[in-house]
Order: structure tokens, then sequence, then C-alpha cells
């Protein structure tokens, strides 16, 4: 099937930023006394940063503003890009169809890190929309991202194919009626804790 529009997610799909995500929330978790595991990491993958802090805040009967929190945790994110790189086989897809299929990044991460990853990257300039967390109320496995993404490419959402790596994105995608690739299935992120 020839598809009219390609939507990526952009942590663990466009680049392989999760080791870094991870070492960030661990730092930062452990300064408020919260507790997040590698495997808890991985199921969240996909939910705002701000969300995640708030349910962990509740679970766990520790009081934080998860906003500054958040804010804390992007900042030693963005301070760790320097080791980050763009998958390889998804890159491929991007150069391949890039002039030739309307492109877009849809993600749960805040705009201005979005921006930074894909500027860091120098990525920018394949995609012609981006949507980013502050863009739609509901977060996957909502499929608003996406379908909010289709929107602005102009093209209906049974036309668009969606590369995702969090199994609430591959949801998220389904539900908005799209082809879903699952780059699961050539790429491992590589690992942080032994045995997680």
């Amino acid at each position: 099937m020839q598809f009219e529009g390609i939507i990526f997610d952009l942590d663990g799909t466009l680049v392989d930023t999760m080791p870094a995500h991870y070492r960030a929330w661990r730092q930062t978790a452990e300064g408020h006394g919260l507790v997040l595991s590698e495997d808890r990491f991985y199921e969240l993958g996909g939910v705002p940063t701000t969300r995640i802090f708030s349910m962990l805040s509740e679970e766990q009967g520790i009081k934080i503003d998860p906003e500054a929190a958040a804010i804390q945790k992007e900042e030693a994110f963005v301070s760790l890009l320097s080791e980050v790189e763009p998958i390889p086989q998804v890159m491929e897809v991007v150069q391949e169809n890039h002039g030739k299929v309307p492109m877009a990044v849809a993600t749960g991460a805040m705009r201005w890190v979005m921006e930074r990853i894909l500027n860091e990257q120098n990525l920018s300039h394949y995609f012609t929309e981006f949507v980013a967390s502050e863009d739609t109320e509901r977060h996957k496995p909502f499929p608003d991202v996406f379908l909010e993404a289709a929107r602005r490419l102009g093209v209906s959402p049974e036309k668009c194919c969606v590369y995702e790596d969090a199994q609430l994105g591959i949801e998220a995608g389904q539900a908005a009626g799209m082809h879903v690739i699952d780059v699961r299935t050539f790429h491992t992120p590589r690992r942080i804790t032994a045995g997680a």
C-alpha cells in the first residue's frame, strides 16, 4: 500500500534517546525520593513527563510539584543529548521518503525538548509538521497526537503510516486507524540497569 502521510514518534523511534531518558529519570526521581524501574519506564513510553511524576507521587505517597520535577528531568536529559544518535533503519525510511511523502513528528515530549532533539540531530528539515504534548489534551494510548498530525498533514488517518516504539503509542496509532510499524521488531534500546 502506498501511504500518503508518514508519522514518526520521536524518542526511541527516530532517535535512540531512551537510555539517556532513563538515566535522567532515575537521577531526578531519586532526588525526590521516588522510584521508577527501567521496566516501568518503558511501559510508560509516550506518557508526558508531568503525568508520570503525578502518577509516581500518588502511588508512592510522596508530595512533589510534578511540573517542576518534569522540568528538572528534561534539563537532565538534554544535558545528555551528545550521547544519542538517530536509529539507522528509521532514518533510511525518512531519507527515502523526504520530498515524496509528507511526514510529521508526533510525540509525548514537551515542544522545547522535541525541538532540541531534532535540532541537535539536524533532523527538523525532513518534516513539515510537528505535534508535541502541549498540542493535544489527551495523550497516548489515545489517538489524538496522531490524528492531529494527520490533520496538519492534510491526509486522512487510514492513509497514514505510523512508526512507534512503545506499546501505548502502538495502541494510539491503531486507535487512529493508521497502519503501525513497531520499531521494536528491528531495534532494541540498550538497558541501563543490569538484568532489567
